[in-house]
């Protein structure tokens, strides 16, 4: 199966055993001064255009309490929805494949395809479908598949892999996307106008030219979906080039995967997100694309319309009460935009489609802690919380990371493939949980916890700047905090008394 989309030069597929760790991954990209002025600049620019968007709405708190409400309630009742949302579909034409993993959506997609006859697809942006390598599959069975968003133009021509949710090619600036398409277009269809400039008109203008030809030509088209209403069975993308409408519309069969975590149960419920998505995202009040489908119909749009509906670790995920909430996650990128790991590091050294914080909990979910890659994600963060307060559901992302930094150290019970499974620990944390184990033991015996504080407190002038060992890596990028001179619970018994506060 060839990896030439997916994976750069030097570079692994991303996910997977055969993807180092988080810090191995980020070495380089934390020294390399272009991606990190590429980053800064942009998630910059867009969180600071997203806060005024936000800004605007009186209640968006209410907002976001309503999109977390809905999406708790849709989570709670999956199975329930599901089921509707499949009547619905089946009702207005379409036909509803269940995958409950990669392997399966990518034979039921493969399959469709060559029933038609036809040996290339074109592609709205979807992350459901980078994140079982649909694209690699298809490639495998004798079928191209083109992206048409213009950020996923610009990976897919550069043998790259996608670094944002929002812009996957985040990372690169306008003169290294000329040089993309000056040398790669040609390769893929129309080669690039002479003398391309880097200006994002000329940028655009080549890559309309390039794709219009596609568009044209592709019978079959394959999509994700930002939502799938149960109700009615109509499915929802919103972007805001108007290339996804071409895919959407033009092609004779359209086939969807969508992950079962994108339904919402009614039109009512989805105003919710209408609203709240734009602004996370592109900081506009609305999408300048919102295209809906319903099934088929005589004379418009595609003659077969087939609804993929991916599991793929997802089932497992909302089996974990405090993992589950992941599962919120409308894809508008926000937590990445505020997050200062992420901006150092980029997009590919968290080795999946879904980089950033919510990367960092939903990745080792998916696919399980077993990898170092995703052993390591839940420690790719600084908990400073800043993802949690721009979430528009609410996702406590924080929360989750210590959570699954839990079940990396001390391992325990999990659900994997729909079955109950005891994890062990992850390897290389045994003086963590020897710590952990200690300071259990400590705080659970107050007479040894008030002896150790006043040791520690009088041999202070003694103590390291650094610390040796393990801890060496700790302390090489921090100050060791210094110890009081008294413990807390001395310095309160000589100048209270020990008495409580009168109130």
């Amino acid at each position: 199966m060839s990896t030439t989309y997916l994976g750069m030069p030097g570079l692994p597929p991303p996910g997977g055993a055969a993807f180092p760790a988080f810090p191995e991954a980020a070495h380089d990209a934390v020294r390399d001064t272009r991606l990190r002025g590429n980053l800064r600049h942009a998630t910059h620019t867009i969180r600071a255009k997203r806060a005024r968007a936000v800004s605007e709405l009186a209640d968006w708190q209410r907002l976001r309490e309503a999109g977390r409400r809905i999406k708790d309630h849709t989570l709670r009742h999956l199975d329930h929805y599901l089921v509707r949302a499949e009547e619905a579909v089946t009702a207005a034409g379409g036909t509803v494949h269940w995958a409950a993993d990669a392997e399966e959506a990518n034979r039921i997609v493969a399959g469709l395809v060559k029933a038609t006859g036809e040996s290339e697809v074109v592609k709205v942006k979807s992350m459901a479908t980078q994140e079982i390598g649909l694209n690699e599959a298809l490639e495998a069975e004798g079928i191209r598949a083109y992206e048409t968003d213009l950020a996923e133009l610009i990976v897919q021509l550069g043998k790259d892999r996608p670094s944002h949710i929002l812009v996957p090619a985040i990372h690169r600036n306008r003169g290294e996307i000329r040089d993309i398409f000056r040398s790669e277009m040609g390769a893929w269809g129309r080669p690039a106008p002479a003398g391309l400039s880097d200006s994002p008109a000329d940028l655009a203008e080549a890559a309309r030219l390039h794709l219009r030809e596609k568009f044209l030509r592709a019978k079959v088209a394959v999509s994700g979906a930002n939502f799938l209403v149960a109700e009615t069975g109509t499915l929802v993308v919103v972007e805001s080039e108007g290339n996804g409408r071409m895919c959407l519309t033009l092609p004779e069969t359209l086939i969807s995967v969508v992950g079962i975590e994108k339904i919402v149960p009614t039109w009512r419920d989805l105003e919710v997100f209408l609203q709240t998505l734009p602004r996370s995202s592109t900081a506009e009040r609305m999408n300048p694309y919102t295209s809906m489908w319903t099934g088929t119909t005589d004379g418009d749009g595609p003659r077969e319309f087939h609804l993929v509906l991916l599991d793929n670790g997802r089932t497992d995920t909302l089996a974990d009460e405090v993992g589950r909430q992941a599962l919120r996650c409308i894809r508008c990128s926000a937590c990445l935009n505020v997050c200062p790991v992420y901006e150092r590091a980029g997009g590919h050294a968290y080795g999946s489609v879904y980089p950033g914080p919510i990367g960092a909990i939903l990745s080792p979910q998916l696919r399980g802690v077993q990898s170092d890659i995703d052993a390591s994600l839940p420690y790719a963060s600084s908990l400073c919380g800043a993802c949690y307060e721009v979430c528009p559901v609410a996702i406590d992302i924080p929360e989750v990371l210590v959570h699954l930094r839990e079940r990396v150290v001390q391992g325990g019970e999990a659900t994997r493939g729909g079955d109950k499974v005891v994890l062990r620990p992850a390897k290389g944390h045994g003086a963590e949980r020897a710590a952990m184990r200690a300071a259990r033991w400590a705080f659970g015996h107050p007479r040894a916890l008030r002896g150790g504080q006043r040791l520690a407190s009088r041999t202070r002038r003694l103590h390291p700047r650094t610390l040796p060992g393990p801890g060496r890596a700790w302390t090489g990028t921090r100050d060791l905090p210094a110890v009081p001179a008294e413990p807390f619970r001395d310095w309160w018994q000589r100048t209270r008394g020990g008495e409580e506060e009168s109130t």
